[in-house]
């Protein structure tokens, strides 16, 4: 992982997670962590893919069926791919859902 984490959070249609996105930058204001955090819709991940590096992509709990299908297409970019707890997702926690991927993103 580079000094700037990318993040990228996937749901439906990337609107139920602008929420998720808001508090996940918050907290890495407030921890002094550079990192560049955005919503889409699963289905424009396709866009992205080899355009910029993406440290993790985390899924919307709603989305999870895409996980094995994400984890096959960024293994070899060695980009972290989950599932956001869904207790997590529904309290809008954006400090521990960071907090988790940076933890995975170091292993």
């Amino acid at each position: 992982m580079s000094d700037e984490i990318n993040i990228v959070l996937c749901c439906s249609a990337g609107m139920s997670t602008s929420l998720v996105v808001e508090n996940m930058k918050k907290a890495a204001d407030e921890k002094g962590i550079n990192a560049k955090i955005k919503a889409v819709p699963v289905s424009s991940l396709e866009e992205i893919n080899g355009k910029e590096h993406i440290d993790a992509i985390m899924l919307g709990p709603q989305v999870r069926f895409k996980l094995n299908e994400l984890k096959n297409i960024y293994k070899e970019q060695n980009t972290f791919v989950d599932v956001i707890n869904m207790a997590d997702y529904g309290m809008i926690n954006g400090e521990k859902i960071l907090n988790d991927i940076i933890a995975s993103c170091k292993n």
